[in-house]
């Protein structure tokens, strides 16, 4: 992005110290979020969404697997983020590849815990088939088309779009396998989504354009289930945080994600109600 000049500065950051930024939100509001899903028909599941001017897509591949050794009831996950170059001029050259790696690498470890899959926001163990034997793996590619800020929540709303959009097939066990049952796998799609709160001075806001990231001292991402619990923190940014705001970070998260939760499955009910009525056509 262009360099801002030192009065556009202090105009982002006085608006933000008002609580009135520059589009006209409070310091905690999103932009306007438009969900499609289904848009990759060879994708096992598939989404796009569009967060302001951000736009990303995610699709999920479901292939068959052999289990970690070390985790043998548990299935596996792989995400993968691409930067256009288009999205972003920065993006051009290690730019991109930089970021999609720092992304990858976000999405890693706030939705799916430490190695064992404890406090994953995707529930590992829905994706084994047969214990130590057979599991779904799911590869999850996410790719930034457009760039205006807060790409990491774009990319986590379309992944909880993606997943609700998974079809995967049920699976019949051979009768030599070690269990005769036939079990269905479900991949639940409702129990993470990424919040990102950015600190801009002495105060912080949700949803940040690139205008404002470009202000910001430090970032905090967040993963949050439904029931108000955290499944993955980290900071971004050189600035030390004092714990007392941290703390009031994550508990402004807990309530606003809690209206973007409602907010992002009314948008992914809309978009997959269009999508049947499509078929039907």
């Amino acid at each position: 992005m262009v360099g801002l000049s030192l009065g556009e500065q202090n105009f982002i950051k006085g608006g933000i110290s008002q609580d009135l930024r520059t589009d006209g939100r409070k310091r905690l509001t999103y932009r306007p979020i438009f969900v499609e899903t289904g848009i990759i028909p060879q994708a096992s599941g598939s989404a796009r969404v569009k967060l302001g001017v951000t736009d990303v897509i995610a699709s999920v591949k479901a292939e068959l697997g052999r289990p970690n050794p070390s985790y043998p009831d548990k299935g596996k996950v792989s995400i993968y983020v691409d930067c256009s170059p288009t999205a972003e001029p920065t993006f051009e050259g290690r730019g991109g590849e930089e970021f999609s790696t720092e992304l990858s690498s976000a999405l890693q470890k706030c939705l799916l815990g430490g190695k064992s899959g404890a406090g994953a926001g995707i529930d590992l163990s829905s994706l084994c088939i047969v214990g130590g034997k057979v599991c779904w793996d799911l590869y999850i590619d996410g790719l930034v088309v457009s760039s205006d800020g807060n790409v990491l929540d774009a990319l986590g709303a379309a992944i909880k779009a993606a997943l609700s959009n998974t079809a995967i097939p049920k699976v019949q066990v051979s009768a030599n396998a070690s269990s005769d049952e036939q079990p269905e796998v479900d991949v639940s799609d409702e129990e993470f989504l990424q919040f990102d709160t950015s600190g801009v001075g002495r105060h912080y806001i949700a949803d940040a354009t690139t205008a404002e990231e470009s202000q910001m001292s430090s970032a905090v991402s967040l993963s949050i289930n439904r029931q108000g619990q955290i499944c993955g923190l980290m900071k971004r940014g050189g600035a030390v945080l004092d714990s007392s705001m941290i703390l009031d970070m994550i508990s402004v998260a807990k309530h606003v994600s809690e209206q973007l939760i409602k907010r992002l499955d009314s948008e992914i009910a809309a978009a997959e109600a269009c999508d049947d009525d499509e078929m039907e056509l």
